[in-house]
């Protein structure tokens, strides 16, 4: 909930900052092997910093921690 995955390398189709924002959504794509780690992957992601990064992720703490939701 609240990811989108958008990778599709055949059709340039792959997460871009400016089509993330003014949202809460976090879009994730450009997913590879991590050549360093045989468990890891990389992959790219997008969001609104500002929106997402500060403010959604203070209220859902909050919520968690209170119980609400």
């Amino acid at each position: 909930q609240g990811v989108v995955l958008m990778d599709e390398p055949a059709n340039k189709v792959y997460p871009m900052p400016l089509d993330t924002s003014d949202q809460d959504i976090v879009f994730v794509g450009r997913i590879r092997e991590d050549i360093t780690d045989e468990r890891g992957l990389n992959l790219w992601c997008c969001g609104d910093q500002v929106r997402k990064g500060a403010a959604t992720n203070t209220v859902q703490i909050a919520e968690l921690v209170l119980g609400i939701n």
